[in-house]
């Protein structure tokens, strides 16, 4: 039914060490995001965070279930969905860059429509999520305590 893309672009002043921090934890997001729920369902290597690791985010109203499937710190973390949104085989991969004394964070995700006409709500929701995401990343990040 086709592939459908969504790319997110932010800038953060902190680097990507920093960003890092708090991309790569995820029990720390309901503290910085709008997730209410953030934890770790099942752990991955060469830490809790890293790949394998199965991830449980959500919300009053719903969630995802999302495996950790690249792990390489400060640059890259990837991971796919499991369950939780009527899309199949999506991807996200999440780039921190350094850029300009800070970094950028390009969070990359990719999906098959599950059913048909759904792909332009589908896209809008996610490049909703991921903006929001990226925004409170950039400002946790930039906070002076984030390091």
């Amino acid at each position: 039914m086709g592939q459908h893309i969504v790319d997110v672009t932010r800038h953060a002043t902190a680097t990507p060490e920093v960003v890092w921090r708090w991309l790569a934890d995820a029990a720390s997001w309901s503290s910085w995001t709008r997730l209410t729920r953030t934890r770790l369902e099942r752990e991955g290597t060469p830490t809790p965070d890293g790949v394998g690791a199965i991830r449980d985010f959500g919300r009053t109203g719903g969630g995802s279930r999302e495996e950790v499937v690249v792990f390489d710190p400060p640059h890259h973390l990837a991971y796919v969905l499991l369950s939780g949104l009527p899309i199949s085989n999506y991807r996200a991969d999440v780039t921190l860059t350094p850029d300009d004394g800070g970094t950028r964070i390009s969070w990359h995700g990719e999906f098959d429509q599950k059913f048909p006409g759904t792909a332009v709500v589908m896209r809008a929701l996610i490049r909703f999520v991921l903006t929001d995401i990226a925004k409170a990343l950039a400002r946790r990040a930039e906070q002076p305590e984030a390091a």
